[in-house]
């Protein structure tokens, strides 16, 4: 038996390759090439079709990388070229010079009617262009072909020069290998798709199943009917022989697909966004097409941003989606603008990722996202289900989580309980990609490997070329019509990810939950790697609110024009870079450049307008005044207001020590040694010092950082036992006196320097630490640590509206894979009635240790990561200069971390002015935070005012609107109508609410001339 399956298979191998294959195409016809470079960038079709096109020929090399070459095809149709029957079909086959492997990684072409219309897309395994032609017809087309370089399509993670126009070199990449006209003999075409599909199941089965052997056997039989002289004449023959097991239906037991078309179009990696514009354009348009000629198929499309592009840049094709969308085939899900990383931004950028989302969605298509679709971010936020729920979202889909290092996720279908406790009913393909070709192999993996058997029995499988674009093929609907019931295979339907959830929510009934953050044991790197990225998301969200708070502020207070266009158009720039391969730092040079003047451009139009706003509320004076935009009083000036500044009356007390020096202002002690090192931070309340007995803070510390392969994506925990202490100083000074103290301290090492500035202010209850890196380091890891004089069982790291509690110990082996975690501006270890908060103002990447000294105490360690040098995708990755600030804050409580961080990431904006402004709202409540004051979306003109619970307590505020308000409306995220009217009462002008821990609360104030919303808003509650 097993020999004779051998043989088989051996014969059925050769009869595919040599055979079948080339039986699918039985004419071919060259046809005329002509072509034009375009100079640069690319350009409109229309404007590329009328320039002068120049002979150009079959076997001719082109394409240096990044560049594009226009070709026209012409041609005329053999007169003797007939379709009797429908037997065959007239296609182009367009053969770039493709390497074989996966598309969208390498050269990529898209085929335009004359008139700059769309057809269809051609790749490696997707080369055909249709016809709608006959004997004796004209050919005429081009194709705008791309020379996209294949930075590494062996993922080796070399260093590479592709990544970057500027390296990249002038060499051809490509050969054009083939432009041809040809019959494709359908037949022989649905003969070679039974064979893959019998082929893929019976690989599956096990050798003692009577199934394998009847597929065995009718595949001989096959082989036997078909006459290898003559294909075309015996092709029907063998699908004869082959029907029999065709036809026999699925057990009554087999697990049930849902399979969803689905391109995941990385909206830049190792690509520039100006290519991801194009690849939407080539992967739709094959959607398109395919749904022409099969209505059963179903693709779901997640990014807002990049259908936005679609409309702006492809009108044409963007007008044929809308109809399928209409039809129910083009389903856009997710409701994000772009399927975002969810570590690393904060709250209020995930909030506008569905607010821009859903709105685009709704506005364009009439279409209201009911899933959260992101299967490739690395890691999902413990805040997401509020956020998402509070959205209008009742569905999460998520698959990263299939590539964790040491512990398999327990389950594929379940609850997934978020910091507040609010819950999303959570699926994960247990196919573990969202790039599926609907194989048997990957099929049969999705029933075997599917957790929550027993109790359920469908999955969703996504399908088609993903991320560098493609979507499905016509051979995987192929394969996906034939396992629609197909005996020992799971049942295949091809459906809406909302058909998949309705069905799965309905058969279980009693879901597993899980409980906070979906830790990723893998990619711990992206928390780090591209520092100026992340510098530049930190300052832009930051930017983002102060410049909505002063222009809401201006119009309600001086009837200032409220900059609508400019906030969205800067939100919707902010929100792409979040893309979940742009903020990790996981891309080619050439998005980092782009991302970078973006950055300074996004600064310069938020600056303007901050200025443009605040010039109208404080009026020409030389006055000197604050703008509190933070939601704590700052230097004497309410939340939210602007003010005269008052100075600290305390003074910093200087003193020299052993070399180095020690920095009293009566609220805290701090000793720096000769080595630049903190000795000691004393806090005067408590007395305690918190920095362990012997030991040293602010120590740099240099690691080696070579992960197993992916360079930029991973931090391995080999790292930890490779470091060197950067304890020597070239130079500790104390820089000239000012209200402030400060230590200079110089240091050099490797091929890199750091100078730091460690002041202290008056009055101030924290440490500041400015650390500035000429950084010349490859596959090394930067961290800044400090040694504490706390037992902490536990940290508490900010994420989005609240934090999460992380275990400093290893007691599990999900414990011990936890060991470099994401924090944002601040990260608390405590005991019972003392902690110690580090804040940054840019910092993402942490890790939090314990060690117990010989006289029993523990020593909690917390290190920040500052900068890395992984060499690929970007080999200059971090060289540079770069600036961190981190402050450190003894005897705090987890109330004073939340302070801090926005005290160092809202940086002091004094102005010279006349008159103070007063706060559009004033809260009283312990913890609860206003997170964002801004005008409705809707553009109503009504006052949004967003704010969270932030101890992850139970808490009462008290919300006073500073101007005349007719009626308070409380929403949700996207200012549309939620709650009841007991959640909320305005009386005596003020808003009494109380919150559950980390909730967040939406609510909208609204004017007596405010105008009625296009789409009504929220619900009154007073």
């Amino acid at each position: 038996m097993h020999d004779t399956r051998m043989i088989t298979e051996g014969r059925l191998r050769r009869f595919v390759d040599e055979r079948l294959t080339p039986a699918i195409y039985p004419r071919t016809a060259p046809l005329t090439v002509s072509a034009w470079p375009v100079p640069d960038e690319p350009v409109p079709a229309r404007q590329a079709i009328a320039q002068e096109y120049l002979p150009f020929s079959v076997g001719e090399p082109w394409g240096r990388p990044w560049s594009t070459l226009w070709l026209h095809v012409t041609g005329d149709v053999p007169a003797n070229w007939t379709a009797p029957n429908g037997r065959t079909g007239l296609e182009i086959l367009i053969d770039l010079g493709f390497d074989g492997t996966t598309p969208g990684f390498q050269a990529e072409g898209t085929a335009y009617r004359p008139d700059g219309t769309i057809i269809k897309a051609v790749s490696p395994f997707n080369r055909h262009v249709p016809l709608a032609a006959a004997g004796g017809d004209r050919v005429d087309l081009y194709v705008e072909a791309a020379a996209n370089p294949n930075t590494d399509k062996d993922f080796t993670f070399a260093p590479t020069p592709l990544g970057d126009k500027g390296t990249a070199g002038d060499a051809p990449l490509y050969r054009l290998t083939q432009v041809d006209l040809a019959q494709r003999d359908l037949v022989a075409w649905e003969l070679y798709q039974d064979v893959w599909t019998l082929r893929g199941l019976m690989g599956e089965l096990p050798e003692d199943l009577p199934r394998r052997s009847e597929i065995l056997r009718a595949l001989e039989r096959m082989l036997d009917a078909v006459d290898p002289d003559d294909v075309a004449g015996t092709a029907a023959l063998g699908r004869a022989e082959l029907a029999d097991v065709l036809s026999r239906p699925a057990y009554a037991s087999a697990h049930a697909v849902i399979a969803t078309g689905h391109a995941h179009i990385d909206s830049a990696w190792l690509w520039p966004v100006r290519e991801t514009i194009r690849k939407c354009a080539r992967t739709f348009s094959n959607v398109v097409a395919l749904m022409d000629d099969d209505s059963d198929l179903v693709f779901a499309c997640s990014s807002a941003q990049q259908l936005a592009w679609v409309k702006e840049f492809y009108p044409e094709l963007f007008g044929r989606i809308r109809k399928k969308v209409a039809a129910g085939q083009f389903v856009p899900v997710g409701g994000m603008w772009v399927e975002a990383d969810t570590n690393l931004p904060g709250g209020e950028a995930l909030v506008r990722q569905f607010v821009e989302g859903k709105t685009f969605f709704a506005e364009e298509f009439g279409i209201d996202c009911q899933e959260v679709w992101l299967p490739d971010s690395f890691g999902y936020s413990g805040a997401l289900p509020q956020i998402a729920v509070d959205a209008g979202a009742r569905w999460f889909l998520g698959q990263k989580m299939a590539w964790n290092q040491t512990n398999p996720m327990p389950h594929h279908t379940f609850w997934w309980e978020g910091i507040d406790g609010s819950r999303i009913f959570t699926h994960a393909p247990p196919v573990d990609t969202y790039n599926s070709d609907l194989s048997g192999a990957q099929l049969a993996h999705a029933q075997r490997n599917y957790r929550e058997k027993g109790h359920g029995t469908i999955s969703l499988v996504p399908f088609g070329w993903g991320d560098g674009g493609g979507g499905p093929t016509r051979e995987m609907l192929a394969a996906a019509h034939r396992l629609r019931s197909l005996e020992g295979s799971p049942t295949v339907r091809m459906g809406a990810p909302s058909t998949f959830f309705e069905r799965a929510q309905a058969e279980l009934t009693d879901p597993a939950v899980w409980v906070g953050e979906m830790y990723l044991e893998f990619h711990r790197g992206t928390y780090t790697s591209q520092a100026n990225t992340k510098r530049g998301n930190r300052r832009s969200e930051h930017l983002l609110r102060e410049a909505e708070l002063w222009a809401a502020t201006a119009t309600v207070r001086r009837g200032v024009p409220y900059p609508y266009d400019r906030l969205r158009r800067s939100w919707q720039n902010v929100l792409l870079l979040q893309f979940h391969d742009i903020l990790p730092g996981s891309s080619i040079a050439w998005v980092y450049q782009d991302a970078e003047r973006d950055y300074a451009r996004i600064a310069a139009e938020l600056e303007s307008i901050i200025a443009d706003a605040v010039a109208a509320l404080v009026g020409p004076g030389d006055r000197p005044l604050l703008l509190n935009a933070a939601p704590h009083p700052r230097l004497g000036v309410e939340p939210l207001a602007a003010g005269p500044v008052t100075e600290p009356a305390g003074r910093v007390d200087v003193s020299p020590s052993g070399g180095g020096f020690v920095l009293d202002n009566g609220v805290i002690r701090a000793q720096v040694d000769r080595r630049g090192l903190l000795v000691s931070l004393v806090d005067h309340a408590s007395g305690r010092d918190a920095i362990a007995p012997g030991a040293a803070g602010n120590l740099p510390e240099l690691h080696r950082d070579l992960p197993n392969r992916w360079d930029a994506w991973d931090i391995d925990e080999h790292h930890r036992r490779n470091v060197v202490e950067l304890d020597e100083a070239a130079d500790v000074r104390l820089e000239t006196p000012g209200p402030a103290a400060t230590v200079v301290v110089e240091r050099r090492f490797g091929r890199s320097s750091m100078l730091q500035r460690i002041s202290l202010d008056p009055e101030s209850p924290s440490l500041r630490i400015t650390t500035t890196v000429d950084w010349h380091e490859q596959e090394k890891l930067l961290k800044l640590g400090f040694p504490l004089d706390v037992r902490a069982d536990r940290s508490a790291a900010e994420t989005q509206f609240g934090h999460v509690f992380r275990p400093t110990h290893e007691n599990t082996s999900w414990d011990a894979a936890r060991f470099e975690v994401c924090a944002h501006r601040w990260l608390h270890v405590g005991e019972p009635g003392y902690g110690v908060a580090i804040g940054n103002d840019s910092t993402y990447g942490h890790d939090v240790s314990r060690a117990v000294r010989p006289d029993r105490g523990t020593t909690t360690t917390v290190r920040l990561s500052l900068l890395r040098g992984p060499r690929y995708p970007d080999p200059a990755t971090d060289q540079g200069e770069h600036t961190m600030v981190v402050t450190v804050r003894p005897g705090a409580s987890i109330a004073d971390a939340v302070q801090e961080g926005y005290g160092v990431n809202l940086r002091p904006r004094i102005v010279p002015g006349a008159d103070p402004v007063a706060p559009l709202v004033r809260t009283r409540g312990d913890g609860v935070v206003v997170e964002s004051v801004k005008l409705a979306h809707d553009r109503s003109g009504d006052v949004v005012v967003r704010l969270y619970e932030s101890l992850g307590r139970r808490a009462q505020v008290v919300v006073e609107p500073g101007f005349d308000v007719r009626d308070v409306h409380l929403t949700d995220l996207l200012e549309r109508a939620t709650g009841s009217a007991d959640d909320a009462m305005l009386r005596a002008g003020a808003v009494r609410l109380t919150l559950r821990p980390f909730q967040i609360v939406t609510l909208r104030l609204v004017a007596p001339v405010a105008r009625t919303p296009p789409h009504g808003r929220g619900r009154r509650l007073s």
